[in-house]
């Protein structure tokens, strides 16, 4: 595999020098794809695409007229459109799909000069904790070829990992950016829901879904997001708030003496693996020896979070999920009599097991005698999850906890196990409920040398501190 730089400075230093040039650099990523095809990254690879690009780029480049990315070399989740390309979302429903327009975050990559080398595989609709529920075929972990890389966004993170792309970008509804980043190794950003527009992104639930990043280091990611941030007139849940420079920031210090690091009882309990817990304990003792203020913190509806969180994402996939219908686009079944056959035809062979294992419970809390006892309820729920947030950054500035209960499982482990696969999202699918940004960076390897992560809580909008606290967590 070759050698590639595994930063943007470093890249740009040795186009600088001379040494590289985005046309080189792409070559290189194309060679390390390519001999890496067993991983089953990629659905659509734009090989020639991105040569032409990488070649224009150079000239601006030569002329001091590029953008802020030129030199970046992206993969995106197959759950994004890019105009005229395939919009598969890892499912059978939409396999020949081609879309006409590109997501805002696709056409604001473009305007930075960011190069994008394809589309990458996922859970099917972004269901699932390990990529295997993609109809094209599960994703491997580089780490260990027999494990998972986690999911739905697990070959955002294997690109990024096995050095196929410098960042990637996904998408995470109950933490499909940072349980993925914390079984590959790598640093995922989840932003605030609402810092980084939706429109052009395949909706799965609508009041969770957010695009997350995937990369080596804080200033990328810092670049990135500062790139694809910011308010859309085309997604109405799309914030004003303004954007940092988040590139310039990311790599100032944190004032240990003015910064308050909480940690929650409850994500330290029965469940968690030993050599996660020790590993991530011994961080939060290092940051106390650095002279940050450590709080031990109570989130008390901890316990409730992985209930609330599936039947609230059920109920929206269960709606979001019915334009998918045989008629309009996507899967259509050729043997069916009535168009009644056809509507259930069609989406019985269109969809997987998972989808539409989600699918059923979405409708079955959402109707007629159920709707009081769950729907209703888990939303009550919700609320009580978010003042327990906003209580607990009345007292501290961050809060830590591992990302995950496990390093990543072997393939076929937990696949007919569903509630098993679930709990993977017990320390994630808090922050996506109370819409706040979190951030997974690597923190060590457990016994069998597998990676796990540290993740890393903060105020709404406060990006920013979650990438000045990687300085002291790498």
């Amino acid at each position: 595999m070759n050698n590639i730089p595994q930063s943007l400075k470093e890249i740009r230093s040795a186009i600088a020098e001379g040494s590289l040039s985005c046309e080189r650099l792409v070559d290189l990523y194309l060679q390390n794809i390519e001999e890496q095809k067993n991983l089953n990254v990629f659905i659509s690879l734009f090989d020639s695409e991105a040569r032409e690009r990488a070649s224009v780029i150079d000239e601006k480049i030569k002329k001091g007229t590029s953008g802020k990315l030129a030199g970046a070399v992206i993969t995106v989740k197959d759950v994004i459109s890019v105009k005229d390309r395939l919009l598969t979302c890892g499912s059978k429903m939409l396999s020949n799909f081609t879309t006409v327009y590109s997501a805002t975050v696709i056409e604001r990559l473009l305007d930075e000069d960011a190069i994008i080398i394809g589309k990458v595989n996922c859970d099917e609709f972004a269901m699932g904790s390990s990529n295997e529920n993609s109809f094209f075929g599960p994703v491997k972990n580089p780490v260990d070829l027999t494990r998972v890389p986690g999911g739905s966004s697990g070959a955002s993170a294997v690109s990024v990992a096995a050095n196929m792309c410098l960042m990637s970008l996904g998408s995470e509804t109950g933490g499909s950016i940072r349980q993925p980043a914390s079984f590959c190794g790598i640093t995922g950003l989840k932003a605030t829901y609402g810092r980084i527009s939706r429109f052009g992104l395949v909706a799965f639930a609508s009041s969770f879904d957010s695009i997350g990043i995937f990369g080596n280091n804080n200033y990328d990611i810092g670049l990135l997001l500062e790139v694809i941030a910011g308010h859309d007139g085309r997604d109405s849940t799309s914030s004003e708030t303004d954007v940092a420079i988040y590139s310039v920031l990311s790599e100032n210090k944190l004032d240990p003496e003015k910064t308050s690091i909480g940690f929650a009882k409850e994500y330290f309990e029965e469940g968690l693996d030993e050599d996660i817990k020790n590993g991530v304990l011994a961080k939060i003792e290092t940051l106390r020896i650095r002279g940050f203020k450590i709080k031990e913190i109570s989130l008390p509806h901890t316990k409730y979070v992985i209930q609330t969180y599936y039947i609230l994402t059920s109920a929206e996939a269960s709606s979001n999920l019915s334009r998918f219908d045989g008629v309009r686009y996507g899967y259509r079944s050729a043997d069916s009599a009535t168009l009644e056959e056809m509507y259930v035809n069609s989406r019985s062979e269109g969809f997987g097991e998972e989808v539409k294992r989600r699918i059923m419970l979405g409708t079955y809390v959402l109707s007629a005698g159920y709707y009081d006892a769950y729907y209703r309820k888990a939303q009550k729920v919700r609320r009580l999850i978010m003042n327990d947030f906003e209580n607990a950054f009345k007292e501290v500035d961050f809060i830590i906890s591992p990302t995950t209960p496990n390093t990543a499982f072997r393939l076929g482990e937990k696949i007919d196990d569903p509630l098993s696969m679930y709990l993977n999202d017990i320390y994630t699918a808090s922050v996506n409920l109370a819409g706040i940004p979190a951030i997974s960076v690597p923190s060590g390897k457990d016994r069998n040398g597998l990676p796990f992560g540290i993740q890393v809580m903060g105020r709404k909008f406060d990006e920013e501190g979650l990438l000045k606290i990687w300085n002291e967590l790498k």
